[in-house]
């Protein structure tokens, strides 16, 4: 009976150490927290950034932007269930007038968008983007579009 005492009482000490350990491992303690800063844009992405916003001095170029902070849920829907849609997509770029509204968003697709998962990410960003109204440039990284292709965008009046 003592010994079966003493393993409960002893099970109890290491599971209550386990859980200290694993709180402090948690970032919960003074412990420093793991992060550190990392580059936005990808080397071909800044290529095209830079390009866009020297193209583009009327508008406003936006990187790495959540789709969730372009598109809406209409009112009579569900905005928990259509939200969580998209609320872990992002766009490469998005450019707006001086105003900010959104006239397109773009997609700069490597090879990663042949996956499987990726292109069914990539089919449910088009479906969002459209049913908004907004219309989505993709370019592929291998074929950047030089400074002409981006202005044709523009001209073009895409987002119309």
């Amino acid at each position: 009976m003592k010994t079966l005492l003493f393993i409960v009482v002893a099970l109890i000490i290491l599971g209550l150490l386990v859980a200290a350990a694993s709180r402090r491992k948690s970032g919960r303690g003074d412990d420093p927290w793991p992060f550190y800063a990392k580059k936005l844009l990808s080397a071909p992405e800044q290529i095209l950034y830079h390009r866009m916003v020297k193209v583009l001095p009327e508008h406003i170029v936006l990187a790495q932007v959540q789709v969730s902070r372009v598109l809406g849920v209409k009112k009579g829907f569900n905005f928990h269930e259509w939200n969580n849609r998209i609320n872990r997509l992002s766009y490469d770029f998005v450019v707006c007038s001086k105003d900010s509204t959104v006239l397109f968003a773009v997609e700069l697709d490597d090879k990663s968008h042949e996956a499987k998962a990726r292109s069914d990410t990539d089919r449910k960003k088009d479906a969002a983007t459209k049913a908004a109204g907004v219309r989505l440039v993709r370019w592929n990284v291998a074929s950047l579009p030089d400074e002409q292709a981006i202005r044709a965008v523009i001209e073009a009046g895409i987002w119309a």
